[in-house]
């Protein structure tokens, strides 16, 4: 069968490109989408979902309001359908918990179960060839069963998240269960709960909140909050700076130089990473300050600390720690680490390999398009890559709602058979699965 469109993945994005081409198929323009998920049922960062961990950006910033403030997709209908509204008002936050935003997700996303199939892994998409011509995409996945699944497509939009960031020296230890990433957090700190002592890797968000949350657990542990900076920087959110998350700000930045993108990346960097908010800054201080006061140095704040070795033994995870300022390393063992070290995003590429002769370096245009050599059909949009060419809210829920309308937009009003500016490779035939 083949389908108008398939989406791999079905978190945010996806979930909003769903409710664009919803809202579009209700006024007459019709898309016929399928959204491939790799995992069971949704959930949105399962593992971060913490007792007292809320959102940095505000609710508005949703699936559909700022794309179309009248969508019934948008958070305060979710409010309104939940029965929650005026409760929430009084809560006098633009901020809702995680564990909300969670539920406003599988809220939405319930709505399209009828486009979606669930646990399947995505494996490969390659080109369906007519001669020297490619009119289609065979998207092949793998169920929970094992079973093969092939599906044709005549447009793509990858949008698969990223991936843990797990640095270099931590790599051979990924199999062992008391060294786990912040993406994995609830479930590896179910498998230490007996663990007494802990280190934390990072300085932003994530590590912030873990820090607080295994501070505030029964029978916490004792905890090393390692980073190399020498102080922990909040975000900047002030009204100026937070304009580079604007919808209207991508053409801005798309309209750049490259050179004139990466100084704007890096003005801006501390505005999106190793940044938290400046609230939960002052509530990590107020712990090393009283437990100061009490004498009971339990936890310990280690700045300007980087990692230089790593051992695994039946006795724990020893971590060689260099002292930037002493100039000396210390090697303590500690029962569990966890790397709140932030995401990679390169996981499309190796999904998109087998269409390298036609995509190129995977350059997309303004409307997330990847460009494409002229005898290649198909549209391949990707999300949540593009941050270099398009700025830092790309990442971001800041633009996803508008992002999918562009996105969607870009489909109807068929941009797909505009031809790439690639010049044509010439490739090996592909290996076709029947």
């Amino acid at each position: 069968m083949q389908h108008d469109l398939i989406g791999i993945g079905f978190g945010p994005s996806n979930i909003a490109l769903a409710v664009s081409l919803e809202e579009k198929r209700q006024s007459g323009r019709r898309i016929n989408p399928l959204f491939i998920e790799r995992q069971p049922s949704l959930t949105w960062h399962k593992d971060m979902l913490l007792e007292h961990a809320h959102m940095q950006i505000s609710f508005l910033k949703d699936l559909a309001t700022l794309r179309n403030p009248t969508s019934r997709f948008t958070f305060v209908n979710y409010l309104h359908e939940k029965r929650r509204l005026q409760d929430f008002i009084n809560l006098k936050t633009f901020y809702p918990s995680r564990h909300e935003f969670n539920d406003y997700f599988v809220w939405a996303a319930a709505q399209f179960e009828d486009r979606c199939v669930y646990g399947e892994e995505v494996l490969e998409v390659l080109p369906e060839k007519q001669g020297d011509e490619v009119p289609l995409l065979r998207v092949r996945s793998r169920d929970q069963a094992g079973a093969l699944h092939d599906r044709l497509a005549r447009n793509l939009v990858v949008s698969i998240g990223g991936t843990a960031h797990v640095p270099e020296l931590f790599q051979p230890f990924k199999d062992d269960s008391r060294i786990f990433h912040s993406h994995h957090y609830l479930r590896g700190i179910a498998r230490n709960a007996q663990a007494k002592k802990m280190a934390i890797i990072g300085a932003g968000q994530s590590a912030a909140e873990l820090f607080m949350d295994l501070h505030g657990r029964p029978n916490a542990p004792e905890v090393d909050l390692v980073m190399r900076a020498r102080a922990i920087r909040p975000a900047d959110d002030s009204p100026f700076v937070n304009e580079i998350f604007n919808a209207d700000f991508v053409d801005h930045m798309f309209s750049r130089s490259q050179g004139e993108r990466s100084d704007m990346l890096r003005e801006f960097r501390h505005a999106n990473y190793a940044c938290p908010d400046l609230e939960l800054i002052g509530q990590l201080f107020k712990v090393f300050y009283e437990q100061n006061v009490r004498g009971d140095a339990r936890h310990r704040f280690l700045r300007r600390h980087e990692v230089r070795k790593v051992q695994a033994g039946p006795q724990g995870i020893e971590l060689t720690l260099f002292d930037l300022n002493a100039e000396r390393e210390v090697t303590t063992r500690y029962d569990a680490v966890v790397l709140a070290t932030g995401y990679e995003r390169q996981q499309h590429k190796g999904l998109l390999a087998p269409l390298a002769p036609y995509l190129g370096d995977l350059e997309v245009d303004r409307h997330y398009r990847i460009k494409s050599a002229p005898n290649f059909h198909p549209a391949v949009f990707i999300q949540g890559t593009n941050e270099a060419s398009h700025g830092l809210s790309d990442t971001l829920l800041s633009v996803t709602a508008v992002r999918s309308g562009e996105i969607s937009d870009a489909l109807l009003h068929n941009r797909h058979a505009a031809p790439g500016n690639l010049v044509a490779a010439q490739p090996n035939d592909p290996v076709h699965i029947c």
